[in-house]
């Protein structure tokens, strides 16, 4: 031993070359397999989410019966009034 310097026999060396290269070669499959995962589902929501049929009409028609109010609450969220509104208003003061 020359100045703290230990000399590695060179079978002990590539033994441990060969061991780390399994390891990492074990990690690239494991990270390829991962984006691969992610990719796969984003494909699969993206797919369901297409499924549905995404109409708007411009034109609401709104019906009442029986006197009353027929109110729709539009994707807006403006309210529409469909029909004669007999609702009957009331103030009240504030008594202080």
């Amino acid at each position: 031993m020359e100045d703290g310097k230990m000399t590695v026999p060179y079978i002990v060396y590539e033994g441990e070359q060969v061991r780390h290269e399994r390891a990492i070669k074990r990690l690239v499959i494991a990270l390829i397999v991962a984006i691969s995962a992610i990719f796969a589902s984003n494909a699969m929501w993206l797919w369901a989410w297409m499924q549905y049929d995404y109409e708007w009409e411009d034109t609401i028609t709104l019906e009442t019966t029986d006197r009353s109010n027929a109110n729709f609450i539009g994707g807006n969220g403006v309210i529409a009034n469909g029909g004669t509104d007999y609702s009957i208003e009331e103030t009240f003061e504030n008594e202080e």
